[in-house]
């Protein structure tokens, strides 16, 4: 058997050749960087990207390493791009892209207090007790029935601040919020955990004996599966909205009828609670974001909410990756909604930890505008604790 200290002298040795050979490539990279400024090239060269991985992968005599190898070249290559990508001039729509994200960390949060508040649903809704509990118990709100109309008030001014749901514990994202922020352009200053304790509530005389049907939201029935199966032969109608599902119990005299909803509902519209924590998830959470017309960043922001779209080509998404990795970026959450305007393309949004204050974030950003199609941040903000 070889000894041990022989063989790590060997692997010195080529370590070292490797090292020179990196230092030479990069060299190359640099002056293929000053070629493209001269004739206003691109940095990225997919098609020669690709065709450069498959002349490494045909030079191995080792089959087994075609995998490996890939990811070394993918590598080195992403090198290249981020030392040209420092030296070649953005194009004009990236550049005031990156203009647009700078200022935004000189856009300071300001006080809440007095501001009009808009959620969706019926008071006792859990848009309003996120409201509660992120603005305070005594803020003036006003409720809309869609979340396009929560959107709709803040961006047009009716409204200081919007409170939607964006993702649940047990169901993962509601995507429609996802939709609406690229659709009105609205920005997220805030976000807060609700507790959701769903409950099954009927009229005075009800029992659970007696219910035929039930009203709730898409998301109680979603949220309460388990539970609804040990009664399969209840009728489910759906609502916009859990409260509403309460307010209309509490308009019949049915004693057949029951809601899914919050015990505020029940409190707000006299309902008797038949039975508590019905959600399959014990400790079920639904994540709620603030959203206002404009960025609001505090010092103590640390989680950054961006959406982005990438070329439809072969490894386009993975060197948007690269760059979290590269750039230190932890990456907390990563969705991907259906692009309204062309088939079978998609738009990114990503969740990180950052402040847009910190000197390393504006190398970062353009290292990410850079790398995509389009880019948008949509804010800065404090995450929520438990």
């Amino acid at each position: 058997m070889e000894d041990i200290l022989t063989l790590r002298a060997e692997i010195n040795a080529i370590d070292r050749e490797i090292v020179r050979l990196f230092q030479a490539r990069m060299d190359v990279s640099r002056r293929v960087g000053l070629y493209k400024i001269d004739k206003g090239l691109p940095v990225l060269d997919e098609k020669r990207e690709a065709e450069l991985l498959e002349e490494k992968v045909k030079m191995l005599s080792n089959k087994n390493l075609e995998e490996d190898t890939k990811a070394l070249f993918e590598t080195i290559m992403d090198r290249s791009r981020r030392l040209q990508g420092a030296m070649v001039p953005m194009l004009a729509e990236k550049e005031d892209c990156l203009r647009i994200c700078k200022n935004l960390i000189h856009m300071k949060s300001s006080d809440t207090s007095g501001k009009q508040i808009i959620y969706q649903g019926q008071p006792g809704a859990y848009g309003e007790v996120a409201s509660m509990s992120y603005f305070g118990e005594n803020c003036a709100r006003t409720n809309m029935k869609s979340w396009e109309g929560v959107f709709r008030a803040v961006k047009e001014g009716f409204g200081d601040y919007g409170v939607v749901p964006v993702e649940n514990s047990s169901t993962g994202a509601i995507n429609a919020a996802y939709d609406l922020l690229g659709k009105f352009n609205c920005y997220i200053v805030g976000e807060v955990q609700v507790p959701v304790n769903h409950c099954l509530m009927a009229g005075k005389d009800a029992t659970v004996g007696s219910i035929e049907t039930v009203y709730s939201h898409e998301q109680g029935f979603l949220q309460c599966k388990n539970f609804l199966e040990e009664h399969p032969k209840w009728q489910q109608i759906e609502t916009t909205n859990t409260a509403l599902s309460a307010k209309l119990v509490a308009q019949s005299p049915e004693n057949s009828i029951a809601a899914i909803a919050s015990v505020r509902a029940a409190e707000l519209y006299d309902l008797q609670i038949l039975r508590t924590y019905i959600n399959d998830n014990p400790s079920n959470y639904t994540r709620f974001i603030i959203v206002a017309r404009t960025p609001m960043i505090s010092d103590t922001a640390d989680k950054i909410s961006v959406t982005f779209s990438v070329n439809h080509t072969k490894g386009s998404l993975c060197r948007i990756l690269q760059v979290f990795a590269s750039e230190g970026l932890n990456l907390l959450k990563l969705e991907s909604r259906p692009d309204t305007q062309i088939n079978w393309e998609y738009q990114f949004f990503a969740d990180y930890t950052g402040n847009l204050g910190e000197k390393s974030m504006e190398h970062a950003i353009g290292q990410l505008i850079e790398a995509t199609e389009t880019f948008r941040i949509l804010g800065n903000y404090k995450a929520a604790t438990l």
